[in-house]
């Protein structure tokens, strides 16, 4: 009787099941569906090339015994990977067999020059010279490792990602490696650890992790100092380059052209690319098509605001790395009462202990209850540009579409000024990127908006009333 590729699938999960962990399992061999059965061969059907690769990668072996009890030692197993076109919006499966590296078009080709043995030497942008062979401080922070990250169900992908991208740089179908989240849940941590890993597996690898904000600096200085080939040939020699926070190249388009180049280049030459930012691809504003579809071609991975057993295995991890004792029952209400981000959970542990240490105080229940009141209490909350554009928007009763057209009407124009105003004020993004999100406006649009909302403020009491009224509810 011929067997039911269904039946023979849920056989083998049940032999699976009892040889890997619970949520290993749960990760990684729930959302796969059986397909069919041909001459002995199963397809599966995997929801992105990741997948795949990390089934490949770490469940190889127990794939193959099983399916070959099942159906016979001439078994084979065979991925159908739901992805995503470029271009399209519907997905379709395809069955794994090479991996394929997406094709550039004349127009898009990279912009590269070529070193030989004898040509001058190339400046280095962090001062450090020798660049036949570069000698590049790769700028990691060592507490940033893979072993000080705790796993949660909050990053598990994210994380998962990273280690394969660190085990084999380059050489995966998730090149370039997005993580994304918002701020303090560990997208700069994870990124700087997976080059950490890179230097420890591959030490002749040349690795860098460079904030947007320090490329953008180097790239105006090369520009003003007539070095812009330097600038592209130095970074276009980096095995692994990370970049951070790229949401802060919005609104900036040469330095984004120069990135596409840079981008294409190493990606074409079989180099990593890893990136961090706020916002999926998807929802990033003012960055040029082509570099966004770019950022699709690999795995977009996010990080998400970590549950409470993960809070406390951050906090056991803490006080274990400082060689500190501290009562679970402590961590734990530390961990219920501050849930926003783990920058902000550790910052209270280090002003728990600091407390503690220079008062001379034992750390007791009381204690961490009086100082979480006061941090939790005195903690501003941080704003988004598209929470500050709705208060805006509801207050003045003027939809938010309306307030990024081009109209000229003066009630529309300070309303958007206001929203520009607010949001350099209360957030942390550049004049470029808040210009970008209200309205698609630059940089130097935003500077006047904030000038002109100074001036008013000073000057027309009503106006006056409507900053402060606004503020009010920002802060609620």
């Amino acid at each position: 009787m011929k067997s039911n590729h269904v039946d023979v699938w849920k056989r083998c999960l049940l032999i699976i099941k009892d040889n890997v962990p619970a949520m290993s399992f749960k990760t990684w061999f729930e959302p796969i569906v059986p397909l069919k059965i041909e001459n002995e061969v199963l397809t599966i059907q995997v929801p992105s090339t990741f997948f795949y690769e990390y089934l490949e990668e770490q469940y190889i072996t127990i794939l193959s015994k099983t399916i070959r009890m099942e159906l016979g030692t001439e078994a084979k197993l065979e991925y159908s990977v739901v992805m995503e076109n470029n271009g399209y919006s519907d997905t379709k499966p395809y069955t794994i067999k090479l991996p394929t590296k997406a094709k550039t078009s004349l127009k898009n080709k990279p912009l590269s020059m070529p070193l030989d043995e004898d040509e001058r030497t190339i400046r280095n942008p962090f001062i450090i010279p020798g660049i036949k062979k570069l000698h590049v401080d790769p700028q990691l922070n060592p507490d940033y490792s893979f072993s000080n990250f705790i796993e949660g169900d909050c990053n598990r992908l994210a994380r998962s990602a990273g280690f394969a991208v660190a085990q084999n740089p380059g050489g995966t179908a998730f090149n370039p490696l997005l993580i994304y989240g918002g701020s303090g849940l560990g997208k700069t941590h994870l990124a700087q650890a997976i080059g950490i890993e890179v230097k420890e597996k591959y030490p002749e690898k040349i690795v860098l992790f460079v904030n947007s904000n320090k490329f953008q600096t180097q790239f105006v200085e090369a520009t003003r100092n007539n070095n812009r080939n330097d600038f592209l040939h130095f970074y276009q020699m980096i095995d692994v380059l990370i970049i951070d926070d790229v949401q802060e190249f919005a609104g900036k388009e040469k330095t984004q052209d120069t990135f596409f180049h840079i981008f294409n280049h190493l990606h074409q030459s079989g180099k990593q690319l890893i990136l961090t930012s706020d916002k999926p691809p998807v929802e990033l504003k003012g960055m040029e098509q082509r570099l966004l579809s770019r950022f699709k071609w690999g795995l977009s991975a996010d990080l998400q605001v970590p549950d409470f057993e993960t809070r406390v295995a951050i906090l056991h991890k803490k006080v274990y790395n400082d060689g500190i004792h501290m009562d679970t029952e402590i961590l734990e209400y530390i961990a219920s009462q501050i849930s926003n981000n783990v920058r902000e959970l550790e910052g209270a542990l280090v002003s728990l202990l600091a407390q503690s240490t220079l008062n001379k105080k034992e750390i007791t229940l009381d204690l961490v209850r009086e100082m979480i009141d006061k941090l939790v209490k005195n903690t501003t909350r941080e704003l988004s540009i598209d929470y500050i554009q709705k208060i805006v928007s509801d207050y003045f009763s003027i939809p938010i579409d309306i307030m990024h057209s081009k109209t000229r009407k003066r009630e529309i124009v300070q309303a958007r000024q206001i929203a520009m105003f607010f949001s350099k004020n209360l957030t942390k993004s550049s004049l470029a990127t808040i210009g970008s999100q209200i309205g698609g406006k630059d940089h130097a649009t935003v500077l006047h908006a904030c000038k002109t909302v100074n001036n008013l403020v000073e000057t027309d009491k009503r106006f006056r009333i409507y900053i402060e009224e606004i503020e009010k509810k920002l802060k609620m």
